[in-house]
């Protein structure tokens, strides 16, 4: 895989800049502050996507690398793989995702899978190589060689480890060591009195013993328990009762008050009779009274009229008498005087007689008018009598018919509501024990009955709860003590686990790196033998690792010493070269080698003998040098040795 061009609208501190590589050895030459690493994280980041997790830094690379004088925040990279096909990749850092172009221009970003924290994956799908791989193997910066003769145990570490398990911050007897602390820290031996298993496995004794004492106080409260259940429920029940009755109750004062209603109909009705039987007895007074009366005022009209009858008859007499006595003193007596005189008491005797009479009439007529005014006042009386006595009767006909209807009515609706009742509470009594009452008295007397017991049953269950009360704090003592051997417990198990898992792992990590240190390690230690022989020109011809004494290289004159006594170029020469010993296992593509400033710490002689070496090793493999001087420069055109030059 090869790198052709670059192509950075604005990244960091760069704009409008473009890059062109040739396949084999490009040097990038800039002062300081010029771009150089600002380039190759561009590299990166187009490739794997830049990150806005900060990982403990102060600012993310997005933070880092975002322009702050305009909007634009993109670029592109063109490469080519081992097989000739040739991409282009177009990446706004602003977005998650690139966009991917074949050699046809065509978009093929939907070819390769997307990774929703990382993005697209397609530069990993095509070399088989992730970020953090790049980054430890084919890019080496400054950072990782400018390590000063005090420092140099560190790198030498680092090249153990990276020869022993495969990577250069992964110790083996490291990990076995920090396990085996955290083994102690974490879970303890059998010695090891203080540590965390052993005091779990002390305190469980102490809360057994502990919960042994306060078992006996739950089989107290579970008893409580059964009996307040039983009393509630008896009580529940005895309040379902009491619920029934007070409704059944209701319903029978109801039917008092109905039934009030009625009797003071009835009463009505009663006193209404009495009242016509008393009219009828004033009717009969007043006619056997009347009676008398008027038989009394009839003999007397009777008499005035038989008295009047013979007057008359009298009168009538007395008048022809009179006539006869004028007709004679007419004829007989010649006096005229004494004939006028007889002649007047004929009219006189007329009318004294008339008026007489007409008097008698009169009384009579007075008497009769009298008669019949009380007749007829005694008739109005005996009349209002009867009126109101048929008044009474046509209301008692309505009272007796409401008496009737209220009696129907109450009888059919006191049935069905206490019915209704019933069948309400037929399945909330407990057994179906249905008190069957129809009566006031007895519903009041269930009443007073259940609210005694009901009584009762409080006053029990008060005694009950405060019984439970005095005993609720230890059974909360024993729940606590429970929960803490359930947790406790749990601790244990985990600790167990744990030091199973530690136990697996110490075991795993044996074999390991037994199997790295038979098959691989023997193998990079080859590759490295043979790159520091090259670099130091058979200075160096033999790299080793040892469990004792850990990196051991071989002298010129046979002699094996240690790496940390050599000087620190020369570990510097050997990190390199283990890094490089590495490429050819990394990728199935050949990936080009990017080195930062790697050799600012090498003298002349070790930077020829390694561009030398890096020029030889690898001629088919694409390699790009940053570097702030022109040593590089100079050394390739003193050794005819083919580079493309940028100056930044």
């Amino acid at each position: 895989m090869k790198i052709d061009k670059l192509k950075i609208n604005a990244y960091g501190k760069l704009t409008d800049k473009e890059l062109e590589f040739n396949d084999h050895i490009n040097v990038v030459h800039g002062e300081n502050e010029t771009g150089k690493s600002t380039i190759l994280n561009f590299i990166v980041n187009m490739l794997y996507g830049i990150s806005k997790n900060k990982n403990g830094k102060a600012y993310s690379n997005f933070e880092r690398y975002k322009p702050w004088n305009q909007e634009d925040f993109s670029g592109k990279i063109e490469y080519t793989l081992d097989n000739k096909e040739t991409f282009e990749v177009f990446r706004d850092f602003r977005k998650k995702n690139p966009q991917i172009f074949n050699d046809k221009k065509e978009d093929i970003s939907k070819q390769f899978n997307i990774d929703k924290s990382k993005g697209n994956e397609f530069f990993y799908e095509q070399t088989k190589m992730d970020e953090t791989l790049f980054l430890s193997t084919i890019v080496v910066n400054q950072e990782q060689v400018k390590l000063q003769k005090s420092e140099q145990t560190v790198l030498i570490q680092k090249i153990a480890n990276l020869v022993g398990t495969g990577d250069d911050n992964v110790s083996y007897k490291r990990a076995i060591d920090r396990i085996n602390r955290r083994q102690l820290d974490e879970i303890g031996t059998d010695r090891s009195r203080e540590k965390p298993l052993n005091k779990l496995l002390r305190e469980n004794q102490n809360l057994e013993e502990e919960k042994l004492q306060l078992e006996k106080y739950r089989n107290t409260k579970y008893e409580i328990e059964e009996n307040k259940k039983n009393l509630l429920e008896k009580y529940s029940n005895s309040e379902i009762e009491l619920e029934y009755l007070n409704k059944i109750k209701k319903i029978l004062e109801e039917e008092k008050i109905e039934n009030e209603k009625i009797k003071i109909k009835e009463n009505i009705k009663n006193e209404n009779d009495k009242k016509i039987n008393l009219n009828k007895k004033e009717i009969s007074d007043i006619e056997n009274k009347n009676k008398k009366i008027f038989e009394k005022n009839n003999q007397k009209i009777n008499k005035l009229i038989k008295n009047k009858n013979k007057l008359k008859n009298k009168f009538i007499l007395l008048f022809i008498l009179l006539f006869l006595i004028n007709v004679i003193q007419f004829i007989f007596i010649k006096n005229t005087i004494l004939k006028c005189i007889f002649l007047l008491t004929l009219p006189t005797f007329l009318i004294f007689s008339i008026i007489y009479l007409k008097n008698k009439k009169n009384k009579i007529k007075i008497l009769e008018k009298e008669n019949h005014e009380e007749e007829e006042k005694i008739n109005n009386e005996k009349n209002n009598y009867l009126n109101e006595n048929k008044i009474i009767e046509k209301n008692n006909e309505e009272l007796k018919n409401e008496i009737n209807t209220l009696k129907n009515n109450i009888n059919s609706k006191i049935n069905l509501e206490i019915e209704k009742i019933k069948n309400n509470y037929l399945n909330k009594i407990k057994n179906n024990e249905i008190i069957e009452i129809n009566y006031l008295n007895h519903v009041n007397e269930e009443i007073e009955k259940i609210q005694k017991e009901l009584n009762k049953a409080k006053i029990k269950l008060h005694e009950l709860d405060f019984d439970k009360e005095n005993i609720e704090p230890k059974i909360d003592n024993l729940m606590k003590i429970e929960e803490q051997l359930v947790n406790n417990n749990e601790k244990i198990v985990n600790l167990k686990t744990l030091e199973k898992s530690m136990n697996l792992a110490k075991e795993l990590l044996k074999k390991a790196y037994e199997k790295m240190k038979n098959t691989v390690t023997p193998k990079f230690t080859e590759n490295l033998s043979k790159n520091i022989k090259e670099i130091t020109n058979d200075k160096y011809t033999n790299v080793m690792v040892q469990d004792d004494n850990g990196l051991v290289v071989e002298l010129e004159n046979g002699n094996y010493v240690e790496a940390n006594r050599l000087s620190v170029g020369t570990i510097d020469q050997l990190y390199l070269s283990l890094r490089l010993s590495m490429i050819e296992d990394l990728s199935e593509e050949k990936m080009p080698i990017i080195l930062d400033e790697a050799f600012a710490y090498y003298d002349t002689q070790r930077l020829k003998n390694i561009l030398t070496y890096l020029a030889k090793t690898y001629p088919d493999r694409q390699m790009i040098i940053f570097t702030c001087t022109e040593r590089e420069k100079n050394i390739f055109d003193e050794s005819n040795i083919q580079y493309h030059f940028i100056e930044l």
